[in-house]
């Protein structure tokens, strides 16, 4: 059995970082497997507080994980701090980790920051040139470029300036009222639009995780870059059509149940 890891920050609510990440490796047929970058207290409607792991602790972590059960794919999420994110580089590096997925997660669906700002630049210079590819939303990418952007070519333009630049494939996700929610890859050069379609379903929480979670398990299976996005697309849409909900609660609708496992990797194909 292919195994992946992901590495990030406790969601105690179940629907994103390291819970959205096992279940939808679990789903899309891998064995997964977490080292915890931080624990979180939050739910839909934001991030209260956040509890990081020590860079010594979550070294050990890595080591447990490397030593024994060797990952064929490595996702990274929320990682707070310049010292935990060395820490990941250097241990991937020692390693030589294959097929790592990088979410750049710098702000909550909520709108809580995540990552502080020194913690930028070390994820630029130490782990974006280890990744595989990396998948930044809008926000995320107009941080990473320092560009604007609003439309379809200013997607095409801060794809390419990132890439070019750090060295990296990008997947942007569209989005945040763009388009219908296609994708855009950007490698070596060539640009690759994956067409979504927008559904109108509240329960968004932790879609980033689980797209980014569902690409790495693709990759871990031996699949393509192109094929690992394409399934993971089908995958999440899929599970957004269902419209299934937990019903209870003072937020706008809850969890999104991609991540419940309602929705098989079998439907999927």
């Amino acid at each position: 059995m292919k195994k992946a890891l992901s590495i990030a920050g406790s969601d105690c609510s179940g629907g994103a970082g390291i819970q959205a990440d096992i279940k939808t490796m679990t789903m899309n047929g891998v064995f997964a497997m977490s080292a915890v970058t931080a624990l979180t207290a939050q739910n839909t409607l934001g991030v209260y507080a956040i509890q990081e792991s020590s860079p010594e602790f979550l070294k050990q972590q890595l080591d447990a994980i490397f030593t024994d059960i060797f990952p064929d794919s490595v996702k990274i999420g929320m990682v707070s701090s310049g010292e935990l994110i060395e820490v990941i580089a250097e241990r991937l590096e020692f390693y030589n980790a294959r097929n790592v997925v990088i979410d750049p997660v710098m702000v909550a669906t909520a709108g809580s920051s995540l990552m502080k700002t020194d913690a930028i630049q070390t994820l630029i210079d130490k782990l974006l040139p280890l990744s595989t590819v990396i998948t930044p939303n809008i926000p995320e990418a107009q941080v990473l470029s320092g560009l604007s952007i609003t439309n379809k070519k200013e997607m095409e333009i801060a794809a390419k300036y990132i890439g070019d630049t750090y060295g990296c494939a990008v997947l942007l996700k569209g989005g945040h009222s763009i388009n219908d929610a296609n994708d855009l890859l950007y490698r070596e050069g060539k640009i690759i639009w994956f067409e979504g379609k927008r559904i109108d379903n509240p329960n968004t929480h932790g879609t980033g995780c689980t797209l980014s979670s569902a690409i790495a398990a693709n990759l871990a299976k031996g699949f393509t870059l192109e094929e690992s996005i394409k399934m993971a697309k089908k995958y999440i849409q899929g599970a957004l059509s269902a419209m299934l909900d937990l019903g209870s609660g003072s937020g706008p609708m809850q969890h999104n149940f991609a991540l419940q496992g309602e929705y098989s990797l079998e439907a999927a194909e």
